[in-house]
């Protein structure tokens, strides 16, 4: 009767229990003929397991980065003074400065805070069109073919998850360090260069950048005119450009008779803590707006107030006017460099390091490039792991990147704002 029972059982009158028993019976003997195919297959399965890792590693640097960029501390000092009068009836009074050279130089921080090395649009269709066009796809197969594009009537093997992630993850990165190498080398020197662009113009402007990554570390980009005055008429300015030009006035930087407008510095504890203090006011600032009317004028009041402090404390700091907030410029060490730290701490003086290589971009994403360029390779490789799509992987990657985008323009403009006093409605 057993026997009958089992028998019975392969024409279909078998219980779930024999079925399991037949299933399993099968996998067994399919194990034990077939050994090599099961270990690749358990092989695979663990190293897909530790690929999905990576991502989620990555994205926690990704988002610190990010984090930090929009909650770093940036004021705008502006060098100019007053000239003449602006009122002859009235003695004494001088003419105001405008402010308008200050919100030119805030918007335009605002623009490039998410321009980046690569294009990301041409990244995402040029990698999709090696894989689908092309043909690349079919070396990710558990047979591959000599040629890339196999013909309609052949046999179409599975993918294999582990060559297809790494197909993927290879093309995307050796696009992407082109187009990085293609920016640097040719049209950062002969087409455009918007950090160094940006140096110019702060020059141009009479306004210096301050900017605090950190508590007490960050970078400063000195953009005080060799002219004295920025606020001058159209012929006014090509004459001071065309000086300049002729070498017939002193040099851009810091100290005299050099051209470094960019540093990295480390202040002291004391400076810090003088500087919250004035900016206090302004962290208590409500609204989008600050041009309120008269009957809620106090806070926009004590917001100028605070504004025209730090900018007149700052300014003397930078002109050695406060000898317990003094500050030394020198050179990184060679080994300082390499790793990217610095040995000495500032407890006296402030530090501030000659920067050739314009690192204040390490707070925007063009100077964390390697860092999206990574990110958004893992991120369509998992997708793609998962969906066995490059075509939706790359979709969804567009999507992520333009989330992202708006979410550092968005917070990053209102910071700018908080931080600087510049009205939002300015930053266009």
């Amino acid at each position: 009767m057993h026997s009958q029972r089992i028998t019975l059982g392969f024409y279909g009158e078998n219980t779930s229990a024999e079925q399991s028993l037949v299933h399993g019976s099968v996998l067994l003997h399919n194990s034990v003929l077939f050994p090599e195919a099961h270990a690749d297959l358990d092989s695979e399965s663990l190293n897909t397991t530790g690929l999905n890792c990576l991502p989620v590693l990555q994205t926690v640097q990704f988002l610190h980065k990010l984090i930090q960029q929009l909650s770093v501390d940036i004021f705008f000092i502006d060098w100019e003074r007053p000239r003449g009068k602006a009122n002859k009836t009235i003695q004494g009074t001088p003419s105001p400065v405008s402010i308008w050279r200050t919100y030119f130089v805030a918007n335009e921080w605002n623009e490039i805070q998410t321009i980046r090395k690569i294009s990301p649009t041409f990244q995402i269709m040029a990698v999709l069109f090696l894989l689908e066009v092309v043909g690349f796809s079919s070396l990710a197969l558990r047979d591959p073919w000599s040629d890339l594009q196999r013909p309609p009537q052949s046999y179409a093997p599975p993918y294999s998850l582990t060559l297809r992630y790494g197909l993927a993850a290879t093309l995307w990165l050796c696009i992407g360090l082109l187009q990085i190498i293609f920016s640097s080398a040719f049209h950062e020197r002969f087409v455009e260069d918007k950090i160094r662009q940006f140096v110019d113009l702060c020059s141009i402007s009479n306004i210096s950048v301050l900017l605090l990554s950190h508590r007490c570390f960050g970078y400063y980009i000195h953009g005080r005119s060799v002219h004295g005055h920025a606020d001058t008429n159209m012929e006014e300015m090509n004459i001071n450009l065309k000086r300049e030009a002729e070498s017939l006035c002193g040099q851009r930087g810091l100290l005299p008779n050099t051209d470094t407008q960019t540093f990295q510095i480390s202040i002291t504890s004391r400076l810090r803590l003088q500087y919250d203090r004035i900016l206090e006011p302004l962290s208590r600032r409500n609204g989008p707006s600050r041009l309120v009317d008269a009957a809620s004028g106090h806070p926009f009041d004590q917001s100028t107030k605070a504004y025209h402090t730090m900018n007149r404390f700052l300014g003397s700091v930078i002109d050695h006017a406060h000898r317990d907030m003094e500050y030394v410029v020198r050179d990184k060490l060679f080994f300082e460099r390499v790793i990217g730290m610095e040995f000495l701490e500032p407890m006296d003086k402030s530090i501030f390091y000659n920067d050739e290589s314009h690192s204040f971009s390490d707070v925007l994403f063009y100077g964390n490039e390697a860092t999206l360029l990574i990110f958004d390779t893992l991120f369509f490789c998992v997708v793609d792991l998962g969906a066995q799509s490059f075509i939706l992987a790359g979709v969804l990657t567009y999507v992520q990147q333009m989330i992202f985008r708006l979410i550092r323009n968005g917070i990053g403009r209102r910071n700018l704002a908080n931080k600087t006093l510049v009205d939002q409605r300015f930053l266009i």
